[in-house]
């Protein structure tokens, strides 16, 4: 297997004088997709302190490098993440009683799949999580920009349920670019929507969050396991 490549910003600190201390929890973070996710997480990581995380929690953004660059099927990303899991457990990085995997992935592959989500939503245990979206984490985006879901999301949630492109592109890359000016597939300061995660968080409460109807409705929980990573209290 490639090596593991993270991204952290654990005891990036201005002077080497200072100690160095050890986190008392980590939150890995694997991806579906090759930029977008990527450049959300890499912004959340170097903000953390600015959003409200403890500085004793360590967030690391999980990179797939190599033959495991093109790894998107969900089920195969469950696999990934459960050996690379391996990995850090042997190597004394992953904590199994303390430490947890978070794996985000759309939700649109699985529309006439429903058997096959409920089999991967059975992977799931106390310490690895899925975040998911329907139909995708374009929509996870659009949440951050504020009265997004009363002035985009709700009037377009037809056309965002059904998920079909609009030229080149799914409608919530075309919402997302309209409002921002940016290519999310490309332009990396789209991860500077980081910065409006308590925006996100309160707008996602007002969609579905569960996997009960999550084939049938716009659907998100990612901010709402960035709040629960927010609410994290020492001692854990």
């Amino acid at each position: 297997m490639p090596p593991i490549k993270l991204y952290s910003n654990w005891n990036q600190r201005p002077s080497d004088s200072e100690s160095i201390v050890e986190p008392l929890r980590k939150y890995f973070f694997i991806c579906e997709g090759a930029n977008t996710e990527s450049f959300y997480f890499k912004k959340l990581i170097s903000i953390k302190k600015e959003i409200g995380i403890h500085s004793l929690i360590d967030l690391i953004f999980i990179e797939k490098t190599e033959v495991d660059k093109d790894i998107s099927y969900p089920k195969k990303l469950v696999d990934f993440a459960k050996i690379k899991r391996d990995e850090l457990i042997e190597l004394g990085e992953f904590e199994e009683n303390r430490d947890f995997m978070i794996i985000t992935f759309d939700l649109d592959i699985f529309k006439n799949k429903v058997d096959h989500l409920d089999e991967l939503l059975k992977q799931q245990d106390d310490h690895l999580l899925f975040g998911f979206t329907y139909p995708s984490f374009e929509l996870f985006l659009l949440l951050h920009v504020n009265n997004s879901l009363n002035d985009i999301i709700l009037p377009n949630k037809d056309i965002i349920i059904k998920n079909e492109k609009i030229g080149a592109q799914r409608p919530c890359q075309v919402f997302l670019r309209e409002v921002t000016g940016k290519n999310s597939k490309t332009n990396e300061t789209i991860g500077d929507l980081a910065y409006h995660i308590d925006i996100a968080i309160h707008q996602e409460k007002l969609i579905n969050q569960n996997t009960n109807k999550c084939l049938n409705d716009i659907t998100s929980n990612i901010a709402s396991i960035i709040e629960k990573i927010q609410c994290e209290k020492f001692p854990f």
